[in-house]
């Protein structure tokens, strides 16, 4: 890991809490002044959440609460939708744009992706942009092919090391409970590192990248060991403050 980035572990609630889940954000809450020498919270819960959860971290510096998704526009005729501005409007410090759930089950591609990190970007917001193969283009050798075009396609030009994250989360890890060597893992952030840093000279170099996939207590410190990992898109662990939090202290 890189001395000078400060790592970010990130919890992706996805479709999953209840204003009953406030108890639980308000442990991570009183837990993450503990952690804060080694890492920077985030939790991204439901929109539902966002507000509660925001006005509960306020004034906090050690623990934000980010969003999961957002519309490319400001404003308009989108039935359903949340833009960046309204997200930020409740509390949000960031969007994930880009989860592979997201381009999977609504089609998703790069261009779409780029234009919700500019969306995050107008509206003050940090992106954090996940990319990742899956398990039959990992099979077929292309792992970092298909991460080195969504890098491509999905990062906006001006992006700079304070309004960009990249998660890399193989889409197999996700959920499945397996996850890639320390080998792979280094392997893959290697390659995102160099990218980063030939696009975006100055800034590539400082630029946080997160590894997500089947992140738990257990194999945390391994994963955030790894040269280039500067901390975790954290799925169904981030649900529980003592497995969150667990997480954090995992890193070096």
């Amino acid at each position: 890991m890189t001395d000078a980035i400060r790592p970010l572990i990130a919890g992706n609630w996805k479709m999953n809490g209840l204003r009953a889940s406030l108890g639980e954000f308000e442990a991570m809450c009183a837990g993450a002044a503990g952690v804060a020498a080694k890492a920077e919270l985030m939790v991204c819960p439901p929109a539902t959440l966002i507000a509660l959860f925001a006005a509960q971290a306020h004034g906090a510096n050690t623990l934000s609460v980010g969003a999961q998704d957002c519309h490319p526009k400001a404003s308009g005729a989108h039935t359903g939708d949340l833009s960046a501005e309204m997200l930020a409007d409740a509390g949000a410090r960031a969007i994930i744009v880009g989860h592979s759930e997201r381009r999977a089950d609504h089609h998703e591609g790069d261009a779409l992706v780029r234009q919700k990190a500019e969306a995050a970007w107008r509206a003050g917001l940090v992106a954090i942009v996940c990319i990742g193969e899956t398990q039959q283009q990992r099979d077929q050798g292309k792992t970092l092919e298909i991460c080195g075009g969504q890098l491509v396609g999905s990062l906006p030009d001006k992006a700079t090391a304070a309004n960009l994250v990249v998660a890399y989360e193989p889409v197999w890890a996700i959920g499945t409970g397996l996850t890639p060597t320390a080998k792979d893992v280094e392997q893959v952030h290697r390659f995102i590192r160099d990218s980063l840093t030939s696009r975006f000279p100055g800034e590539g170099e400082r630029m946080r990248i997160l590894y997500g996939g089947s992140v738990k207590p257990s194999n945390a410190a391994e994963l955030m060991a790894v040269a280039n990992v500067n901390g975790a898109l954290v799925g169904g662990a981030s649900l529980k403050a003592s497995d969150f939090l667990a997480i954090a202290r995992g890193c070096p």
